[in-house]
């Protein structure tokens, strides 16, 4: 079973097909998780969640009644915690639910203390075992994490891009089979490989390295070449 979350991040950065997404991951029986004001918005768009997760303080009481009146399994939380909400998802998920995927929305925009936060809780002990199975997905962006090890990297429909972005120590990182390869790199620190592209006719490329985690972001523009007038 897949699980699908919606986070609160502003929703003109949520892809344009999410609703038709969420819709269809219902139907399938796959688990949709609202978090915290992610859920009334859910709501909105007719879509009762399954799980329900939060300190809902961004909710008014009227609404945060109407969730409870129609979500079987609430978690609440207390504003002042160790895990984030999204953490909390994560555990949720994988640990209650035995999902084998999941899929976070509205995990990128808006605030960036957030966004990093989000970002970077694959690192932590504890979650970095699920790291492969989580997928952070914007209107412009999809970012997936892996562990070290050997990764054949598949071409997600409509992203030109990807970056490749070692987000801890790695070692003899490889990138091959791409329009721009990279052999045998070594660092400490994080860094991003951008702009890098899929080769002509080829829908994969090879990852490899023997230490630490990286995320693969594939991405595509939605107004490259903007005027403000």
């Amino acid at each position: 079973m897949k699980a699908w979350a919606l986070l609160g991040a502003p929703k003109q950065l949520w892809p344009n097909d999410l609703k038709k997404q969420l819709l269809a991951a219902k139907k399938n029986g796959d688990l949709i998780i609202g978090v915290d004001r992610g859920t009334y918005l859910l709501e909105e768009m007719g879509i009762k969640a399954d799980l329900a997760e939060g300190d809902f303080d961004s909710l008014q009481k009227n609404e945060l009644a109407e969730i409870e009146k129609n979500v079987n399994d609430i978690r609440y939380s207390l504003p002042e915690k160790d895990l984030t909400d999204a953490e909390m998802v994560i555990r949720c998920a994988f640990i209650d639910y035995h999902a084998s995927h999941l899929s976070l929305f509205g995990a990128t925009g808006g605030r960036l203390d957030h966004f990093l936060s989000n970002l970077f809780m694959v690192l932590k002990p504890g979650f970095n075992q699920f790291a492969e199975s989580i997928e952070l997905i914007d209107q412009q962006n999809s970012i997936r994490f892996y562990n070290n090890g050997q990764h054949l990297i598949e071409k997600l429909p409509t992203y030109k891009y990807f970056g490749v972005i070692p987000l801890t120590a790695v070692q003899n990182l490889k990138i091959t089979g791409a329009k721009y390869n990279l052999t045998d790199f070594s660092g400490n620190n994080p860094v991003s490989f951008s702009s890098n592209e899929f080769l002509p006719n080829k829908d994969q490329f090879e990852l490899s390295f023997k230490k630490g985690t990286v995320a693969v972001i594939q991405s595509r523009d939605i107004d490259r070449f903007q005027n403000i007038k």
